[in-house]
C-alpha cells in the first residue's frame, strides 16, 4: 500500500481526529504491562510491531530495536522540507503499570468506549499520545505533507520502570537514530486546567523532578527472637523510615514553579506568598496534588524487607525509598536525607536521573500555544514541573531540549492526577481528538 492508497469508507480521506480513537483502541487492547522485572512483564514487542506496520503502511521505514527479549522499541525519521534545521524529536512510550482487573469498572485491556471516554489501562498515560502521533503522521503521508523540518518518531519501552530497556537503552547504544535532534516533545504536558469558559490555562511542562529510588539498610545483631536485643535492625530501619515518611522537606520555589503559580494567581484572583506556596495550590482543586509535589523534595518509602523465620531476630533489613528532587537540589537532598535516617542506615543507590528545567520560551514555545489557541480561543499556555519522569531524562543527556506535550482538552470536573496509575484510567474521546488535531497544527508550525 503506498502512502496514498489508504482512504476511509466509501473512499473518502481519513483525518487523523477519525483515526486516532481507533489506533488508541488497538494500542489499548495491547497488554504491554510493565512490571519492572522482563521475566513477569508483557513486553512491549506486538504493540511496537503494530506501530512499526502502522508506520510502514504510509511509507514510512520505521528501525526496530529489541534491548532485551519482548523489550522493543520503534524508531522513524520523516524527512522534512529543511534539512539544515534541527529535527524534533516527538516520543512516547508504549509500556504501562500494572492493572488489577478486578479494581476497574470495565476490564483494563477492554479499550471500551462509553460514557463519552475511552478507558483502558495506558489511556493518558500514554498510548493516547502515541495514537495521536500515528494518526496525524498517517494523515500526512496519504495527503503528501512535508514537515518543516525532520520529524524523529520514537516508540519506547520500559518508561514505567526508569527507561533501561528502552529510551537510555537507545540513547546509549543507538545514538546515531536522533541524529540532529534539537527539541522534542512528549508526556506530559499540554493538557487543561478550566479557569471558566472564557479560560482554561494548558500546563507545558518544562521541568522534571529528578528519580532517585534508593535502599535503606540497617544492620544488627542477629538472634532468637525470645531473648532480649537491643541492637534489632528491623527497630532501627523501622524508626528511621518511621521519620523519613512524616518528614516534609523545606519549601524550594523554583523559575518553573513561580511561573506557574504567578499565571494561576491571576487566573484565579488569590494571593500567592512565595514563603507559602501552599496556601494558594490547595486553591487548584485535582490538580493540586501533581503541583504540591513540585515546591519540595519528597522520599516516599514504599517497600520493606527483612527476616525469613518468625523466631529469628535477622541481622539485616531493607526498605526501599522513591525520592523525587528538584532541580539543583540533588547534592541538598542527600545531606538532609541523611540527617533525617541517621548516620546508622546504610544508603545505597538503586536508579538515579537527574531533574532538569528548560526556559518557556522561542518558536516551539510560541507553536504551542499557537495551535491550543486554534482549537480552543480559551487556552493560555504556562510552563509547570513535572513532579515525576518521563524518557526525556533519557534524551537531555543527548543536549535536546525537552517539553512535554501531549494535548488534550479535558472536561473541568475530571480529576486527571489520579487517573495515572489509577483505577478506571480513561481519556475523553473529544478531547483524544482535540489533541490529534492540536498535534497535527503544531508539527505544521513547528
Amino acid at each position: 500500500m503506498t502512502a496514498q492508497d489508504a482512504p476511509g469508507a466509501a473512499g473518502h480521506p481519513v483525518s487523523a481526529a477519525d483515526e486516532v480513537v481507533e489506533i488508541c483502541r488497538d494500542l489499548l487492547r495491547i497488554d504491554t504491562t510493565n512490571t519492572g522485572d522482563t521475566s513477569t512483564s508483557a513486553g512491549e514487542r506486538v504493540a511496537a510491531e503494530y506501530v512499526a506496520e502502522k508506520l510502514a503502511e504510509v511509507g514510512l521505514t520505521p528501525e526496530i530495536r529489541e534491548s532485551a527479549t519482548g523489550r522493543t522499541s520503534v524508531v522513524a525519521r520523516y524527512e522534512g522540507a529543511d534539512p539544515s534545521r534541527g529535527a524534533l524529536l516527538v516520543h512516547g512510550h508504549l509500556d504501562v503499570v500494572p492493572a488489577d482487573a478486578s479494581e476497574w469498572s470495565v476490564h483494563p485491556f477492554s479499550g471500551e468506549i462509553k460514557d463519552g471516554y475511552l478507558w483502558g489501562r495506558g489511556a493518558i498515560d500514554m498510548k493516547d499520545f502515541d495514537a495521536m502521533t500515528l494518526a496525524v503522521v498517517r494523515q500526512w503521508r496519504r495527503e503528501g505533507r512535508v514537515p518543516p523540518r525532520d520529524l524523529v518518531l520514537a516508540f519506547l519501552a520500559d518508561e514505567e520502570a526508569g527507561g533501561r530497556y528502552g529510551a537510555h537503552y537507545l540513547v546509549d547504544n543507538h545514538p546515531e537514530l536522533f541524529e540532529g535532534v534539537t527539541e522534542a516533545i512528549g508526556e506530559v504536558g499540554g493538557f487543561s486546567y478550566t479557569v471558566d469558559e472564557n479560560l482554561r490555562l494548558y500546563l507545558v511542562e518544562t521541568a522534571e523532578k529528578g528519580m532517585e529510588w534508593l535502599r535503606l539498610i540497617a544492620r544488627g545483631r542477629p538472634g532468637h527472637g525470645s531473648m532480649v536485643n537491643d541492637d534489632n535492625a528491623i527497630t532501627a530501619l523501622a524508626e528511621a523510615v518511621a521519620r523519613l515518611g512524616r518528614h516534609r522537606f523545606p519549601i524550594t520555589v523554583t523559575d518553573t514553579v513561580r511561573a506557574f503559580l504567578a499565571e494561576v494567581a491571576e487566573a484565579l484572583h488569590i494571593e500567592l506568598d512565595l514563603d507559602d506556596p501552599e496556601a494558594a495550590i490547595a486553591k487548584l482543586g485535582p490538580i493540586a496534588t501533581i503541583i504540591g509535589a513540585t515546591v519540595r523534595n519528597i522520599a516516599n518509602p514504599t517497600r520493606l524487607d527483612a527476616g525469613y523465620k518468625e523466631n529469628v531476630i535477622p541481622g539485616r533489613a531493607v526498605a526501599t525509598v522513591d525520592c523525587r528532587t528538584l532541580p539543583g537540589q540533588s547534592e541538598i537532598f542527600e545531606e538532609q536525607l541523611r540527617a533525617v535516617v541517621g548516620p546508622d542506615i546504610d544508603i545505597e543507590y538503586i536508579e538515579r536521573q537527574v531533574p532538569w528545567e528548560t526556559t518557556f520560551d522561542g518558536p516551539l514555545v510560541e507553536a504551542m500555544g499557537a495551535a491550543l489557541r486554534a482549537e480552543d480561543p480559551a487556552a493560555r499556555a504556562v510552563p509547570y514541573m513535572l513532579s515525576a519522569g518521563t524518557d526525556a531524562k533519557a534524551f537531555i543527556k543527548l543536549g535536546i531540549r525537552c517539553f512535554g506535550f501531549a494535548p488534550l482538552r479535558l472536561p473541568a470536573d475530571l480529576n486527571f492526577g489520579a487517573l495515572f496509575h489509577g483505577i478506571d484510567e480513561r481519556v475523553p474521546v473529544d478531547g483524544l481528538q482535540f489533541g490529534a488535531r492540536v498535534l497535527d497544527r503544531f508539527l505544521a508550525s513547528s
